[in-house]
């Protein structure tokens, strides 16, 4: 594999997880995740969103920061082998800008940019798109009690707010996939295709959609 550090991204209940770990095993790689259950603030803010979104995403934060440092350290297993993420820091502030207010996103702004400088950069994103009936039938099948409060204009908000910033992005390689097709978590045959073309990706922007592959 010549991508030695593998984001996946994509809004809530899209299979990021199920994704990441699942590559991290096909290619000898680590798996280094991130349970939303860490977060003990998470709850609160599904219940009381204003009251506690700051909290939440400062925690999220924090805890990314912290372990993409540790990627960074010289002669670590992870290094060595490679890593796959189901996570990117550049999700922080889509989350940011749809929860907090005017005052807090600022000054989220300026703590955020002031820890994440020399991290370390993906070498290849994966970005899972689905729609919000997709993820609401998801977060519903995966049974999150907290998760079960979440409505679709918020969803719709999330997935406009990747779909905008994935529409410019030029970082790094970018694999688009679209995730409300594709079963990534049974599907033999859909998940052979996903690691062919990981594996012939180049520079740029590239695509899978099942739907117009058949067609």
């Amino acid at each position: 594999m010549k991508h030695r550090y593998i984001a996946v991204e994509g809004p809530i209940g899209v299979g990021k997880s199920t994704l990441a770990s699942r590559l991290a095993e096909s290619f000898g790689f680590s798996f280094v995740g991130e349970s939303a259950l860490n977060n003990p603030y998470l709850e609160k803010f599904y219940k009381h969103p204003a009251q506690f979104a700051f909290h939440a995403q400062v925690y999220f934060l924090q805890s990314r920061v912290e372990t993409l440092s540790q990627l960074q350290h010289p002669h670590t297993e992870r290094q060595a082998s490679g890593v796959v993420t189901d996570f990117c820091m550049d999700k922080d502030c889509l989350f940011a800008a749809n929860t907090l207010d005017d005052t807090e996103f600022l000054m989220y702004e300026r703590l955020q940019s002031s820890l994440v400088i020399d991290l370390p950069k993906p070498d290849l994103v994966i970005y899972l798109q689905a729609p919000v009936s997709v993820l609401l039938n998801r977060i519903s099948k995966r049974g999150l009690k907290f998760e079960q409060n979440l409505n679709s204009s918020y969803l719709q908000k999330l997935v406009d707010s990747y779909e905008n910033y994935f529409h410019q992005y030029d970082q790094t390689p970018l694999l688009v996939v679209n995730a409300a097709e594709i079963n990534i978590a049974e599907n033999q045959v859909d998940y052979q295709n996903l690691l062919q073309n990981i594996a012939e990706i180049g520079p740029g922007r590239h695509y899978l959609n099942p739907i117009a592959a058949t067609l």
